[in-house]
């Protein structure tokens, strides 16, 4: 029976990855702060129960000495602290972090610039660890994340058509996109621990949704799914960055500074044919529906 460790286990990608890991028969140990602290037990004689473990990277009792796969699914920064320690050995660990770690490198903010440092710097680090502890480690880097209704972007902008009945972009919204979906990403992480660990060690992938398309495009096919479905109002650039200023001078919005407002117009896409190569990365096409938008109701969103 293979034995793996999850951290991040309730999160939206964590929450997909679990049941598969079930479903192929490995006992998971579940670290989450909001875990309950319990052993979720199949049927008489079922050997893929999740024993749950509540807390996080920095203080978390209960786990194993040594397990078969870990899976991170949480902050990459925080895992690459805690995995240089050497607490669980394991031959192979699966790492998502995010394209924000070339998105964001020459962002003129100062906290979007210092992100992708921490990101860049915690995938050296995973790696320079890898090496000391004779593990193939693996990064997967989502780009725009969707499916849980728990993300920071599409859900978000969901909410917000909800209560207004419109969403409002500028006319020159026209940057492409690749959004992911939760499923995709946990397929993928199953994936590359069944991959020959001389073929994924010490990699990262870029690990984009299956289809580019315009922000606009992107925004409209949300608001289609809203149930009633919601209208898109697009305004003159200069009107919208004034609109977006006043609001974040008021309070009423929060996270969306000047670089954000000008990705609106640049291609953030990314190539998936290593991970297609090595991991038969295979994410669908963007066809989200209310349900996927929509958080759920005992789970606040989490941004990942």
């Amino acid at each position: 029976m293979r034995e793996a460790v999850v951290f991040g286990a309730s999160g939206q990608i964590g929450a997909a990855l679990l049941p598969r890991l079930q479903a192929s028969g490995w006992r998971v140990h579940a670290v989450s702060r909001r875990a309950p602290v319990a052993t979720t037990q199949g049927a008489a004689g079922d050997a893929a129960a999740v024993h749950w473990l509540r807390g996080d990277l920095a203080h978390v009792g209960g786990l194993p000495a040594g397990v078969d796969a870990i899976f991170s699914c949480g902050p990459l920064d925080h895992f690459a602290r805690w995995y240089a320690k050497g607490t669980v050995a394991a031959p192979r660990v699966v790492a998502f972090g995010s394209t924000s770690v070339s998105v964001k490198q020459a962002s003129g903010d100062d906290a979007e610039r210092a992100l992708a440092a921490r990101l860049a710097e915690a995938e050296s680090r995973l790696w320079a660890s890898a090496v000391a502890h004779g593990a193939a480690v693996t990064v997967l880097r989502p780009t725009l994340v969707y499916g849980a209704g728990r993300d920071a972007t599409l859900s978000r902008i969901a909410a917000l058509a909800r209560r207004r009945g419109v969403f409002v972009l500028p006319h020159d919204a026209r940057g492409l996109r690749q959004p992911v979906h939760v499923d995709d990403l946990a397929a993928a992480a199953e994936a590359t621990i069944a991959a020959p660990a001389e073929v994924v060690g010490g990699r990262g992938y870029d690990l984009p949704g299956g289809e580019s398309l315009a922000y606009r495009d992107m925004v409209l096919r949300v608001l289609a799914a809203l149930d009633p479905p919601a209208a898109l109002w697009t305004l003159p650039s200069p009107l919208f960055a004034l609109a977006v200023r006043i609001a974040r001078a008021s309070g009423r919005l929060h996270g969306f500074g000047p670089q954000a407002l000008a990705r609106l117009r640049e291609d953030l896409v990314f190539d998936a044919g290593m991970a297609q190569r090595d991991i038969g990365y295979a994410p669908r096409a963007f066809t989200p529906t209310a349900a996927m938008l929509a958080p759920p109701s005992d789970v606040p969103a989490d941004g990942r």
